[in-house]
């Protein structure tokens, strides 16, 4: 076999042709809105929404729904009660965050082992981006798509809520409303990455992206279109590298995204260091 058909070995594959096209659909949303995460300060409210959804999938199962629905539900839940016990108390919202998602995860976790015997939902968990369908692309496609959408049509108006949600009120946005889209736009983005990524790892999608392009740029737009190509090159490198290695796409596509975040930390402070010599 010469090289050219080993390289191109994997695309010989259809389940390897089918995770390149879920991780690219995943990445683009994903990017997107991991910008407005990392400057809103909003990680672990991903990371939160993220453990949260699991309650809503084992009970989905149980109910015979689809488990889209449950987890979105379960999403929209944490951050619904995360909000209201911020304002409604003297405790901080990471303190908040922290006991509402570890208590919803760890009923998702009794929930899960009360089924195991009969159902194994460890992809929901950690992801079968190898074993995706028609359907779950499908179904990942119309999700990304709308936020996507929303995220392209809307940027101003969120990223002046997320700079400054108090001039954003001024200029008459409604700040509650975006704040909520915000939160929704997330459920949508980890129910969307929940089959491919898995519950444990899409906190590295929401994040990564938007943190590796806030290092290499301070222009908004930018930082966007960095993001973007992250986390779209990251993912064909991930899943086409898990070919040749014998990994998990998923993982894989993770580690090479938090290489680049260390490339551009080191090529950054450099950077730094150089302007302030001069």
């Amino acid at each position: 076999m010469s090289m050219m058909e080993t390289l191109m070995l994997p695309f010989r594959f259809a389940f390897m042709v089918d995770a390149m096209i879920i991780s690219l659909i995943i990445a683009v949303p994903a990017a997107l809105l991991s910008c407005f995460l990392v400057l809103k300060g909003w990680s672990l409210m991903g990371d939160a929404v993220a453990h949260a959804v699991l309650p809503g999938v084992v009970i989905a199962y149980i109910i015979n729904i689809p488990l889209v629905i449950g987890a979105f539900v379960a999403g929209m839940v944490c951050a619904l009660l995360t909000g209201f016990l911020e304002e409604n108390s003297r405790v901080k919202r990471d303190t908040v965050m922290g006991v509402v998602f570890s208590g919803m995860f760890g009923f998702g976790i009794v929930l899960y082992t009360k089924i195991q015997s009969t159902v194994h939902l460890d992809h929901i968990l950690f992801g079968n981006m190898l074993g995706v369908g028609s359907t779950d692309i499908l179904v990942t496609g119309c999700i990304a798509c709308i936020v996507t959408l929303v995220i392209v049509t809307k940027w101003r108006d969120l990223m002046l809520h997320t700079f400054d949600p108090a001039q954003a009120k001024t200029a008459g946005l409604p700040v509650r409303a975006i704040h909520y889209g915000l939160l929704i736009l997330l459920s949508l983005t980890i129910v969307a990455a929940l089959k491919a990524v898995g519950i444990i790892l899409t906190i590295a999608f929401l994040i990564a992206p938007g943190a590796t392009a806030f290092l290499t740029t301070r222009r908004f737009e930018t930082m966007m279109l960095m993001a973007t190509l992250i986390s779209v090159s990251a993912s064909l490198m991930g899943v086409y590298a898990s070919f040749f290695i014998d990994s998990a796409p998923a993982p894989t596509i993770v580690l090479i995204m938090t290489a680049l975040f260390v490339v551009a930390f080191v090529w950054s402070n450099r950077v730094a260091a150089k302007a302030s010599a001069e």
